[in-house]
């Protein structure tokens, strides 16, 4: 038999996917299946039932592509949205919204249900929040908790756990309902430097309940990244997986840490001199220090939450793909636009920034293009580093263009806005001591060199693509792999699985070609906060 393999599973908010991979980090095959998602308002709902079948059919689908025997994979690992699994004490799904349907028992990390909730938290401004920018987010659990206890009190009162779903991924594989420390440290207020959970923290906000009986539905035991669960792969779910009864289950992770996990220390590289950031529909920024640093605005410091030994400080924009794809929705000619990109075999947004290049001549050039139409894309608040929920976007310098061209200015404008909000994050941390010599890009805007361009003049950094084609599922499978004990750890991991693609080196020169702009951005979010203060 050839070497061991190792499947990555990484469920996000519209698909679950699967892969296999070999002990280098090579791709041998992968599968996704698109999921279920009930939204209205605030209110963005999936079952667990529904996720758990997809991921499955998507395994064993993946393993099918790789044309690998199961005897030949010995280790699977989860990673999954920070969304909020509610089930009874028999593993049976709950209720968690206005339509009293069981099956809808998952509360999406985008929904913004809890906002009162994540106020009335933040106004506490207890010690916890320090560990999190100082400010809770409606992203987070415990806001979500307290919502659920105060609107829907029977299911609160019938859960038996209460699960981030990269948890109920592993719960579902193994049959243990221990807590991975990157959930429970990074959206739960758990202390992973002290192993405890800040009892006077949920009895102050409410949830004293919780506290009352030692955290058992929350996280009765919790465990490092990586962790061996129980005796692996029970039998059930082997056969619902295709696998092989007892394989290596490594503790979960968020899907955008597994991203970071996938991204960061190839080669022996410091990792904390680097800041992965994974842009997709939404974005998330990881950078990694030895010492705690508390930076307002991002959230962490969290330690053991990616790497053993290290303190993490996580960014990012709660929309990113989602805001471009929203503004560019708006303008008059999106419509004529889209089947111009439909004819040429391009997505729409590939179909712009070649467009933005080809008027413009250079990538330098084109993502200045359309100078004096600035956007703040904040359509779902701001994450960090000015944290706000109720923040929300603003256009300036619109005119009455509707041709192509004029579409195409709003496209560079947007991704302007979106960078200059990465950038942002940059320099806070920066002020803060930490070192970032380069920013390690991947998701679908790694695709897009407009957006490597700007994040690299403006922030005088080199940006370097991720080498693999799936740095979150090769994330995930590096679970099974610590897990399997193939590698002693995660770092160990890293050193022989994750590797690096095209590096583009910064020109210190350039950065202050974005800084008239920049500074229009910020002026912009102040006074977007100053108008909606009037209302």
């Amino acid at each position: 038999m050839a070497g061991p393999c190792f499947i990555g599973v990484d469920v996000g908010t519209g698909s679950v996917r699967a892969g296999v991979f070999d002990e280098d980090g090579g791709l041998l095959g992968h599968a996704s299946r698109t999921l279920k998602l009930w939204k209205n308002g605030d209110h963005v709902e999936q079952s667990s039932a529904d996720i758990w079948e997809k991921t499955c059919e998507a395994v064993r689908e993946a393993r099918t592509a790789a044309d690998i025997a199961k005897e030949r994979v010995v280790g699977i690992g989860f990673d999954a949205t920070c969304s909020m699994v509610v089930v009874d004490k028999d593993g049976e799904p709950l209720p968690v919204g206005l339509s009293d349907e069981p099956a809808r028992n998952v509360i999406v990390w985008m929904d913004h249900r809890a906002l009162k909730e994540t106020d009335d938290i933040n106004a506490t401004s207890h010690p916890v929040l320090s560990f999190v920018g100082g400010q809770i987010s409606p992203e987070m659990e415990t806001p979500k908790l307290l919502w659920l206890s105060r609107h829907a009190p029977e299911t609160f009162a019938k859960a038996g756990h209460f699960f981030d779903l990269p948890d109920y991924l592993s719960f579902r594989a193994t049959g243990d309902s221990a807590r991975s420390n990157c959930t429970v440290v990074c959206k739960w207020t758990y202390l992973g430097h002290e192993k405890r959970w800040d009892r006077s923290y949920f009895e102050e906000i409410g949830l004293g309940q919780l506290a009352g009986e030692e955290f058992d539905r929350i996280g009765p035991r919790v465990i490092d990244v990586a962790t061996p669960i129980a005796s692996g792969l029970t039998e059930k779910a082997a056969s619902e997986l295709d696998l092989l009864a007892g394989i290596a289950v490594g503790a979960s992770l968020i899907d955008a840490h597994s991203g970071g996990l996938g991204t960061l220390g190839a080669g022996g590289r410091d990792p904390a001199t680097e800041m992965a950031v994974i842009a997709g529909t939404s974005a998330c920024t990881m950078t990694l220090s030895r010492q705690p640093r508390f930076v307002e605005g991002v959230w962490g410091p969290y330690f053991g939450a990616l790497l053993p030994g290290f303190w993490l400080n996580e960014g990012g924009q709660s929309a990113f793909g989602a805001a471009l794809d929203h503004a560019v929705s708006l303008h008059p000619a999106f419509a004529a636009a889209r089947d111009a990109a439909e004819a040429a075999g391009q997505p729409l947004l590939a179909f712009l920034e070649e467009r933005a290049v080809q008027r413009a001549g250079t990538s330098e050039a084109a993502s200045l293009i359309g100078a004096g139409l600035d956007v703040v894309p904040e359509f779902l608040g701001n994450r960090s580093p000015d944290p706000d929920p109720h923040a929300s976007a603003i256009i300036s310098g619109l005119r009455l263009g509707a041709d192509l061209d004029d579409l195409v200015d709003l496209y560079v404008a947007t991704l302007r806005g979106l960078a200059y909000g990465t950038v942002d994050i940059v320099e806070r941390l920066r002020a803060n001591g930490q070192t970032i010599d380069r920013l390690i890009l991947s998701g679908g805007f790694a695709k897009s060199a407009l957006m490597r361009r700007i994040l690299s003049d403006a922030t005088g950094s080199d940006v370097e693509l991720a080498g693999s084609k799936e740095p979150v599922l090769l994330g995930a499978a590096m679970l099974g792999a610590v897990a399997a004990r193939v590698y002693q750890d995660v770092a160990a991991a890293a050193s022989r699985m994750v590797h690096r693609g095209d590096n583009l080196q910064a020109d210190p020169e350039k950065a202050a070609v974005h800084g008239k702009a920049h500074a229009r951005y910020r002026l912009l979010k102040q006074v977007q906060r100053e108008l909606r203060a009037l209302v």
